[in-house]
């Protein structure tokens, strides 16, 4: 895979934390709770990250950046697994952290095999 097509995966994998950031900044529970905040903040974080990269096509800079924020990333979906069932057992959220586990497992796979 060359390195535009790994760009290319990890933006995939990053519609699903864009949806789930999305659905935790716009809960209700977010207004109350400063970790659900950082979480989707963290989210936000690294993606804007990558931003300038994906606009310029610039792959290299783009999985630089990417590994260079991985472990905000991973942080991120470690504290929203840790917390989600303290703020709410409803399936959405429930899903939303399965979700948000799973892409995050997926890019950090991504971006050590290359």
């Amino acid at each position: 895979m060359n390195e535009e097509q790994l760009c290319g995966q990890i933006d995939i994998l990053l519609s699903h934390v864009w949806m789930v950031r999305t659905f935790v900044k716009h809960s209700e529970e977010a207004e109350d709770d400063d970790d659900l905040r950082d979480v989707h903040r963290d989210l936000y974080d690294f993606m804007l990250a990558l931003g300038e990269a994906t606009k310029n096509q610039d792959w290299p800079k783009y999985i630089k950046t990417a590994r260079k924020k991985m472990k905000r990333l991973r942080r991120a979906a470690e504290l929203f697994t840790e917390i989600q069932p303290e703020i709410s057992s409803h399936t959405n959220f429930q899903m939303a952290e399965r979700s948000l586990r799973h892409s995050v497992a997926q890019i950090e796979k991504l971006l050590t095999t290359e």
